[in-house]
């Protein structure tokens, strides 16, 4: 009976065990949401998000001691956002195209994204923190952190806010688009990178190539755009 326990304890002291871990429950999470052949519902990175936590949960793992060991995962965002130039250019003259409306689309969503969610929260009452943390939530993680952070947030709140903007985004996306009768893929895509950012241009890319295009586009111009505005809107609260 010990032995099975000493072998955990000593495994758990190994910062590849979490980047494994990491590895492994995206693995079952993306397989599980293949199974139900992609649906909204079963999104891949929530999957992963509850089986890595119940895990930590169920072994007494501190933050501190999974982050520690899956933080090359962290760093990969920034190489990741990087990459999505690539469907950028073999879209190009398609972005080029729908530049005008995309720029107007990008001022008005990055300024109700900030908006909205201040004065939600600033009319429940949350203190100066929460609302500089929340600020940035339709931003994706790395650029999210960095601006809660240097307005005097807290960043681990930032990121579990991002990543449940992602996730919720990415889940009903595609059928308020459907019941929106939103038939432009460029649309669609631009719209979930700009309110969900990574996740919902994951989900973007799953549904067309022309939508995961625009959807990085989003996700990038609206991380720019959003570093400058929050500060200043944050003024306004």
């Amino acid at each position: 009976m010990n032995e099975p326990f000493s072998l955990w304890v000593y495994l758990s002291t190994t910062p590849l065990l979490w980047l494994t871990v990491t590895f492994l429950a995206w693995i079952a999470a993306d397989a599980l949401a293949r199974f139900f052949r992609l649906n909204p519902l079963a999104n891949p990175v929530l999957i992963a998000v509850v089986l890595v936590a119940c895990l930590l949960k169920l072994s007494g793992t501190p933050y501190k001691t999974y982050f520690d060991g899956a933080q090359f995962v962290h760093f990969l965002l920034g190489p990741a956002t990087v990459a999505l130039a690539v469907p950028l250019y073999a879209n190009w003259p398609l972005v080029r195209r729908y530049m005008a409306p995309m720029a107007a689309a990008l001022l008005a969503g990055s300024v109700t994204a900030v908006v909205s969610t201040l004065a939600i929260a600033a009319a429940l009452g949350a203190p100066r923190t929460v609302l500089v943390s929340l600020a940035p939530k339709s931003v994706t993680a790395a650029v999210a952190m960095a601006i809660s952070d240097q307005a005097g947030g807290e960043p681990a709140l930032t990121a579990v806010l991002v990543i449940l903007t992602g996730v919720i985004g990415a889940v009903i996306a595609t059928p308020l688009m459907n019941a929106l009768r939103l038939r432009n893929y460029a649309a669609r895509g631009f719209a979930i990178g700009l309110a969900a950012h990574g996740i919902g241009t994951a989900r973007a890319f799953n549904v067309d190539p022309v939508a995961g295009a625009f959807a990085g586009v989003a996700m990038a111009l609206n991380a720019v755009l959003t570093a400058f505005l929050a500060p200043l809107l944050l003024r306004l609260f």
